[in-house]
């Protein structure tokens, strides 16, 4: 059988990484979008890349989802039979200090990439957005599936709320086949260091090597439904082999707030913690023997203009059609990302302290 082929944008990220793996190993031929830079971003992905000189089914494409002309011509040569719009300006805090570059990349990115398959006429491509749980910013029920009301209430989550609606229009429109996953929080050991489930973890395994001393956080009591990338990029997959385009919610049906994500990964390290103080002043105390210290201090900077206070999904549909069952808990999520962080930091502790 002639084999597949998808395109990712994106590639480069902690979805299109696992993503890209996953792909690989059920055999399609892979094509992956990154921006040119002075400086390689390809970490999550140089396990998977192959010189093109030599046999692999991995190639990567200089583009940008700002550059239509780039997005018309590579979906022109590559032909794909899937595409999966993972690329954007994904951090909702810097959208709210980069609106303009978040709403043409994550919102206008994913028109350029549909205004492409129209054009060309490729009437057997299979189309998917990734859109968010920032869709639903505001608490109308107390969780949220796919007839749930949007509410944004950041840059990022209004790009995201008008790529979601311009794939939909497109689906009736023009009769492609554009499918969404509206995806609830995910993490995992290849998130970004600015996330703050990758601030902690990172942290607290180099504070256990003696390499940090207090981390700082934003709002404490934002709760969040946190699943694994790795469940989650199977549901991108599983959204693409429907007979129907359609939307999905993907979600651990489970709420967490930052302080619940603290509290586990000090357990899990074996860290001894108390909570003292309010508002602006709580702060985490490390207990070591007979010693104290601050392990955690509220840094009013890291607040948003606008917060998501809640947000829990209802994959009911998932699981029923997609039969979606993931591997991963809350529990077992931190554990993967502290066992990687954990790894890292002994290397960077021996190192220093054989300098």
């Amino acid at each position: 059988m002639k084999k597949k082929i998808a395109l990712i944008t994106g590639v480069t990220g902690q979805d299109g990484s696992y993503l890209a793996e996953l792909l690989l190993k059920k055999k399609y031929i892979v094509h992956g979008i990154i921006r040119k830079s002075s400086s390689f971003n390809t970490g999550r992905i140089d396990h998977l890349y192959i010189d093109p000189h030599y046999k692999t089914n991995f190639f990567l494409h200089y583009g940008d989802l700002t550059d239509s002309n780039t997005i018309y011509n590579l979906i022109s040569q590559i032909k794909p039979n899937e595409i999966y719009n993972l690329g954007a300006q994904s951090h909702v805090g810097v959208s709210f200090e980069n609106p303009e570059y978040t709403a043409e990349v994550t919102g206008l990115g994913t028109l350029r990439i549909l205004e492409a398959i129209r054009f060309l006429k490729l009437k057997n491509i299979k189309f998917y957005q990734a859109s968010t749980s920032e869709l639903f910013g505001k608490k109308f029920d107390k969780s949220f599936n796919e007839n749930s009301n949007f509410y944004p209430k950041s840059p990022y989550g209004a790009s995201k709320l008008f790529s979601h609606w311009i794939t939909k229009i497109y689906r009736e429109s023009y009769d492609i086949f554009a499918s969404t996953g509206i995806l609830f929080n995910h993490e995992s050991p290849r998130r970004g260091e600015t996330f703050v489930t990758k601030k902690i973890t990172r942290f607290l395994a180099r504070k256990f090597y003696g390499l940090e001393k207090t981390l700082f956080l934003g709002n404490l009591y934002a709760k969040r439904d946190w699943g694994h990338a790795i469940d989650y990029v199977e549901m991108q997959w599983k959204i693409l082999q429907q007979r129907k385009p359609d939307d999905y919610v993907i979600s651990s049906g489970k709420s967490y707030s930052v302080k619940d994500f603290v509290n586990e990964a000090c357990k899990q390290i074996g860290f001894k913690i108390i909570w003292v103080g309010k508002g602006l002043n709580e702060r985490a105390i490390l207990i070591n023997k007979n010693k104290r210290s601050t392990l955690i201090k509220i840094d009013k900077r890291y607040f948003r203009p606008s917060e998501v206070d809640y947000l829990i999904g209802d994959s009911k549909k998932a699981f029923k059609e997609l039969k979606f069952k993931p591997k991963y808990n809350f529990k077992s999520l931190i554990r993967d990302m502290l066992n990687h962080d954990m790894s890292l930091a002994k290397k960077d502790s021996l190192l220093l302290n054989n300098d």
